[in-house]
């Protein structure tokens, strides 16, 4: 009995606590908010600053600043290159002419620059002083040092714009064993007369339709500018080759095989 009535006594007075919200009660296990508890995946981001705050390391899709978002940089798609030196006034490229070579190319005098180059004016149907010409140039190509004579451009101006075509001209070529050292040009009349006028070269179509003309041929320096000029026939050639070694060294050294 006395056992019994502890029990009611014990079962009365925890009601009694219950009701008036007593500190001694016991504790209840509760389930934690899941609103505020941090997610696994949360917890491996990095913490994100405060908005306003600019950190490069945070991507903006993560809630990161815009203003410091980080953009990839590209390579461009071509190198710049620096803007080459004007031409000066007493250079022949200055002429603004179309030529054509004897395979039919189109060529302009300025795309000889940065090499030393010699050039003369013939006709290819010449009898005797062209052929002499073009001989004092082989002579002279022949006694140039190795590495100066890779350098060089050879060129020959027709004087006769009606007969001496591309196809006329590649025969000339291989008629004179012409590398391809070697450039063949024709032009317009008009073109041919203002190239020979600055050479200083004269010439005057007979009614045969064979040239009277200078003969001489002309070096020219790495920017189109009268060199030296070698006027005259089967002469010492070794002035000319001295002003083409001299102007061989303002080139550009030619660019080497990858």
């Amino acid at each position: 009995m006395k056992t019994r009535f502890a029990l009611v006594l014990l079962a009365s007075a925890l009601g009694r606590s219950l009701l008036a919200g007593d500190p001694a009660e016991p504790s209840r296990v509760t389930e934690p908010s899941r609103a505020s508890e941090p997610s696994r995946a949360s917890a491996l981001l990095p913490a994100v600053p405060a908005t306003g705050a600019c950190d490069a390391t945070v991507p903006a899709a993560q809630g990161g600043a815009p203003c410091c978002a980080v953009v990839e940089k590209k390579a461009p798609c071509c190198a710049e290159l620096p803007a080459g030196a004007p031409l000066s006034a007493r250079s022949l490229y200055q002429l603004d002419a179309t030529w054509t070579d004897d395979a039919g190319q189109t060529v302009t005098l300025a795309s000889l620059r940065g090499q030393p180059v010699v050039v003369a004016m013939f006709f290819a149907s010449c009898e005797y002083a062209c052929p002499v010409l073009v001989n004092d140039l082989q002579r002279l190509r022949a006694a140039l040092p190795a590495a100066v004579r890779e350098q060089t451009r050879f060129v020959l101006v027709s004087f006769d714009v009606a007969r001496d075509t591309p196809a006329v001209l590649a025969a000339y070529r291989a008629k004179t064993s012409l590398d391809a050292g070697w450039t063949l040009l024709r032009g317009g009349a008009t073109d041919v007369q203002d190239l020979a006028m600055l050479l200083g070269v004269n010439y005057k179509q007979d009614a045969r339709g064979q040239f009277a003309h200078s003969n001489l041929f002309t070096v020219l320096n790495p920017d189109g500018e009268i060199a030296h000029r070698h006027p005259g026939l089967q002469g010492d050639i070794s002035s000319a080759a001295q002003a083409v070694v001299g102007v061989a060294r303002r080139a550009p050294a030619p660019a080497k095989a990858e």
